[in-house]
């Protein structure tokens, strides 16, 4: 599964193909027990709608998770589907205490509160009642607490660290920005920053289209917020650091873009170690990558972190760092909460939006004992 930040799993509809009734005809339900709901199917067309909807790495995480609890079920003797309570609970409990072959450790909490998820998500996509996963869930809370105790990393959710503008600064003296390839990865960086942009909003962006240039010298990009599943149009202005202004580090890649043929399509395209663009790739004999040759969201995060662990900067570098950065660095602009929301797509009550701005507070000077002391100084002087 491609790693994801906690807020960009979410607990989704899953469809599993191979658990839900095949259909001889396309209008006739199958019914797969007595004792089933007679209305408890779907049609073709509906599971395809509703996997539409699902973004590709949830749902691949998803459908692992619960291949692998089928396994262990089939293993220890019960029923996957529809699982009992325990089942879910003694499962957790498994694999609190087993190590994973590839890591040679247990699961961490985060991963276990996924993998409820999907064992929850694939009942209901299967037409089950959900199991009870109370007892699963303090499996789960139980161990956070052992680990806590334990000053374990694994207690803590995996987060990308935040590329604020300071990070940004240092990452970019390490590019060659007279280069192809430098200059690709600075405007991604800045753009991704500029945008509050996943790796995942980042990657589709294509020129001419996705960019709109406005009168004041900045520009609208059309952004499509796959979390949310809809499209906004984000201003970016000029920074007045040029080194630091994303208008200038795209409209400067466009134009050696176009210096090399490329006019139209991808924004950020896949290189190889010699600068070749979109240079095609095989797998035994088989071409792989995107025809046009688009970057992958991976290859956008190895960027990310290529360029700023080049400053020796300690921390966890993803392209969602950009995502995080823009917080940081609005944040400690006085910037509103409600702007920053807004303008990086975030939902009004976003829990992880939340999150990162209490974290932010809790290091600058919105810090409520920073806050304090100042109007304590302030009245002082006044009396």
């Amino acid at each position: 599964m491609t790693e994801h930040d906690p807020d960009e799993v979410v607990d989704a509809e899953l469809i599993d193909d191979s658990r839900l009734p095949a259909h001889r005809e396309t209008h006739s339900p199958v019914v797969r027990s007595p004792e089933d709901d007679p209305d408890a199917w779907l049609s073709d067309q509906a599971r395809e709608d509703v996997k539409a909807g699902i973004a590709d790495g949830t749902r691949d995480g998803y459908k692992g998770d619960m291949e692998r609890f089928a396994a262990w079920c089939t293993s220890a003797g019960r029923r996957p589907m529809p699982a009992a309570p325990q089942t879910v609970t003694e499962y957790l409990s498994y694999l609190k205490r087993t190590p994973r072959p590839r890591t040679n450790k247990p699961y961490g909490p985060n991963s276990m509160d996924r993998i409820i998820a999907a064992i929850r998500s694939a009942h209901r996509a299967a037409g089950h009642e959900p199991p009870d996963t109370m007892g699963a869930r303090k499996v789960v809370l139980g161990y956070r607490a052992e680990l806590s105790e334990r000053k374990d990393p694994a207690a803590k959710p995996l987060k990308a660290t935040p590329a604020d503008r300071t990070v940004l600064r240092r990452a970019l003296t390490e590019l060659n920005r007279t280069t192809l390839a430098g200059q690709r990865d600075a405007a991604l960086m800045l753009l991704g920053h500029a945008l509050a942009s996943r790796g995942s909003e980042l990657v589709p962006l294509n020129v001419p289209d996705s960019f709109t240039d406005l009168p004041d010298g900045g520009f609208r990009v059309a952004v499509y917020r796959k979390k949310r599943k809809c499209w906004q149009d984000v201003t970016v202005v000029l920074d007045p650091d040029p080194d630091l202004c994303a208008v200038r580090a795209v409209r400067q890649l466009v134009t050696t873009l176009a210096d090399n043929g490329h006019h139209t399509g991808p924004l950020f395209l896949r290189m190889d170690r010699w600068g070749y663009l979109a240079p095609p790739m095989h797998r035994n004999g088989q071409p792989i990558g995107d025809p046009t040759g688009r970057m992958t969201e991976e290859a956008a995060s190895d960027i990310v972190q290529r360029s700023i662990e080049r400053t020796g900067l300690p921390g966890r570098w993803r392209s969602h760092s950009s995502r995080r950065g823009f917080v940081k660095s609005a944040r400690q602009a006085g910037v509103d909460i409600v702007q920053i929301g807004r303008h990086g797509g975030w939902d009004d009550k976003s829990k992880a939006l939340i999150g990162y701005i209490d974290e932010e507070d809790a290091q600058g000077d919105n810090n409520p004992l920073a806050q304090i002391g100042r109007k304590a100084a302030e009245d002082d002087v006044a009396g």
